[in-house]
């Protein structure tokens, strides 16, 4: 187990550097990846991996140890229910209101896009829903993370096949490529898709945005739940502005902006809307 004044040491480091808040019930959690950290750049103790942390040649290695707390399981269509609620009411009130408030393209940002799947799948939600209505109005999606490997992950766009196990077999079949022989059980988002896609490195707190223009639905999922109550109050304050009136913010279900001072609106759990 981590020593307390290593913990003290990383948590302070992590914090000052990402504003993720590591509190003593993530110690066993730090400690089983620094360890998968430690073997992969052989270190032999985490203390040792500290003084390596403070040499002035390894300043690289932060911006490896931010990776190794941040990047989170995911997979396609993970908390299903807000896709359905972007096809169901979020989407085609977007697309009638359209016209009158003069939108050339429909811009949606996944503010934590980890290793991809979730700006994917709101492509893929996109892509299905535009079909069916038959409209040419052009989207885009902005996606961001903390973390430059998981980014490199994500634009290669190549995935498990239990990462797809939420999706249909004929959605698979439209929306990616099946790997065979040295491939077999990996699966390529199709080039049609990876396209609508730019990825971009952000720490959500010390960054612009990505782009100038508003956003008419933003998804920050699973993130503030690593933050304390300060830093999530100037995050969804952050992410508002940037919210078109009448826009979207999609929030993890196991998050909650009850606490939090802000100007949205709730809609239903884990969905939240800037007044018009």
């Amino acid at each position: 187990m981590i020593r307390d004044s290593d913990y003290e040491f990383i948590r302070k480091l992590v914090y000052d550097r990402s504003r993720i808040n590591l509190g003593n019930d993530k110690r066993e959690l730090v400690t089983a990846r620094l360890n998968k950290r430690l073997r992969a750049i052989n270190i032999a103790s985490i203390s040792d991996y500290c003084r390596f942390l403070q040499s002035k040649e390894n300043a690289d290695e932060l911006a490896n140890l931010i990776d190794v707390i941040s990047t989170n399981h995911t997979y396609f269509f993970r908390e299903e229910e807000h896709f359905k609620y972007l096809n169901q009411h979020a989407l085609p009130e977007l697309l009638q209101r359209r016209t009158a408030e003069h939108w050339p393209s429909l811009n949606v940002w996944s503010a934590a896009s980890s290793s991809g799947e979730e700006p994917y799948t709101i492509a893929i939600t996109l892509a299905e829903f535009f079909k069916r209505n038959r409209t040419d109005w052009r989207w885009r999606i902005e996606a961001t993370d903390i973390s430059h490997r998981i980014l490199q992950k994500a634009r290669i766009g190549v995935y498990k096949e239990e990462a797809l196990q939420k999706m249909p077999k004929e959605m698979i079949t439209a929306y990616f490529q099946k790997g065979f022989g040295p491939q077999e059980g990996n699966y390529r988002v199709r080039p049609e898709i990876a396209e609508s896609v730019t990825f971009r490195q952000l720490n959500l707190l010390e960054s612009e945005p990505p782009g100038t223009d508003p956003f008419q639905i933003i998804f920050c999922r699973n993130v503030m739940i690593y933050f304390d109550h300060p830093t999530q109050t100037e995050l969804v304050n952050r992410l508002a502005r940037r919210l078109v009136p009448g826009g979207y913010l999609l929030v993890g279900h196991s998050e909650s902006l009850t606490a939090i001072k802000h100007s949205l609106q709730m809609v239903k759990p884990a969905v939240y809307r800037r007044p018009l």
